[in-house]
């Protein structure tokens, strides 16, 4: 089986990993660190908004399975990708609204999808996820993984 990576940050990462690791085809999602200027940083390190990490989910796919246009319409349609650095009650740019690519079929498949949704006029404000491309990632603390599925919380919408 030939696997892809694909990361998405869409604010916290713990709503974000129970929603990508329950979809079929997908083999993990992993809550981590992505496109910052720390090397190995700790959640006490991003959350002080001074290394320019996203919290982020990287979701390792079987393409055959799931496409990564399914996994950007997820991405989409589970968190409000037009507020800058900003999810909910979360603010600061670990919490930005970002889509990290592999390849350059990612980049292009990833601008069309945001392309397509500031168009769909499903959101009033313009888009400002970010689109660039994926550096090191950095996986959270054991504590954070399955965070939400943990405690039981599987039936949490984004």
């Amino acid at each position: 089986m030939s696997t892809q990576k694909a990361t998405f940050g869409a604010g916290c990462f713990w709503q974000v990993e129970e929603l990508f690791r329950t979809v079929p085809g997908v083999i993990s999602a992993t809550s981590g660190y992505l496109g910052g200027n720390k090397e190995n940083p700790t959640y006490r390190d991003v959350c002080n908004d001074d290394t320019g990490h996203a919290e982020v989910v990287e979701v390792e796919y079987d393409p055959s399975v799931v496409s990564y246009d399914t996994l950007l319409d997820l991405f989409w349609n589970n968190h409000n990708p037009t507020t800058l650095n900003r999810q909910g009650p979360d603010i600061g740019t670990q919490y930005r609204s970002a889509i990290f690519f592999y390849s350059p079929e990612q980049e292009i498949m990833a601008r069309a999808s945001k392309a397509k949704m500031d168009a769909s006029g499903k959101f009033k404000k313009p888009i400002v996820t970010e689109i660039t491309p994926a550096s090191t990632f950095w996986k959270a603390e054991d504590y954070h993984q399955k965070y939400l599925f943990k405690r039981g919380m599987t039936h949490c919408h984004v």
